[in-house]
């Protein structure tokens, strides 16, 4: 398959990179990948091997469309940013891809983002029926939690001896990034994806207290889940030095996980990547 270029959004984040990356070892030449971020002398390493690098600020609607000039197929990283102004940066976005003439737009939503009632799970559906009104092409990569947004507070966990959260007994089919940046790359460069919704996921979910024990044995130490009421779990999280308004945000993404609105068993991820997603015991045992 010929294509022209493909632009990853975000590339200045961990999953921008990671796709870039991925894009790469799928053989796709720097020259036909346009890397796009809001900071671009954070990826200048990027530019140095070859890759198109172009300033995209989601604020900024003549400025993306001039990032997007000449590319075929395009990554949309849900924007890092107060969730009240996500929808409008995505508008943005998808209005700057059509006027670019892109062909193709590959959205990261969430899992079960047609039914979330979360607040973050809000943003996605209004990003995805707006993709649906404007009869943009269109594929919704619908991650489920990272692997990291655990990992990464191990050093928290091990000092407190707890798992902290409000998700209840609520299934997590939590997956690495890097994963999610593989089957990213996969629909951004093989046809048959224009109009599919994956639900992605690992395949082995868990609960908080499972998770626990699984720290406990990884770490041989004794780890709890402490489970809050949700408006508990905010002021735990503002407390710990978080801005209150995205405290507020991750206790009622908890919230949707009791509901099970960060769970899937599609097997969508397996499929699209050709392998199992990496596990929770794969990503604990290099702690």
């Amino acid at each position: 398959m010929t294509l022209m270029p493909i632009v990853v959004t975000g590339a200045t984040g961990q999953l921008g990179r990671l796709t870039v990356e991925a894009l790469l070892r799928r053989g796709i030449p720097a020259a036909d990948i346009i890397a796009t971020g809001r900071d671009i002398a954070r990826i200048k390493d990027l530019a140095d091997r070859g890759i198109t690098v172009r300033r995209a600020d989601f604020a900024d609607p003549d400025g993306l469309v001039e990032a997007f000039a000449g590319a075929d197929r395009l990554l949309l990283i849900s924007a890092s940013v107060p969730v009240g102004e996500r929808v409008a940066h995505h508008r943005r976005v998808i209005d700057a891809a059509a006027s670019a003439g892109v062909s193709l737009v590959a959205y990261t939503s969430t899992t079960h983002a047609d039914t979330a009632t979360t607040v973050i799970g809000a943003t996605h559906r209004e990003t995805e029926e707006y993709l649906r009104d404007r009869a943009t092409p269109s594929v919704l990569l619908r991650n489920s939690w990272y692997l990291e947004n655990y990992t990464g507070q191990l050093p928290q966990i091990l000092q407190h001896g707890a798992v902290v959260g409000a998700a209840g007994e609520g299934r997590i089919s939590a997956a690495s990034r890097a994963d999610y940046a593989e089957a990213a790359a996969v629909v951004l460069t093989t046809e048959g994806h224009t109009g599919a919704v994956y639900e992605l996921g690992g395949d082995a979910s868990f609960t908080l207290t499972e998770l626990a024990a699984a720290i406990s044995a990884a770490a041989g130490q004794q780890v709890a889940y402490a489970d809050l009421p949700v408006a508990d779990f905010a002021r735990a999280l503002a407390a710990a030095g978080l801005p209150a308004e995205l405290a507020e945000v991750l206790a009622d993404a908890d919230r949707g996980m009791s509901r099970g609105e960060m769970y899937t068993d599609s097997g969508d991820l397996r499929r699209l990547i050709g392998r199992p997603p990496v596990t929770l015991a794969e990503a604990l045992a290099g702690m």
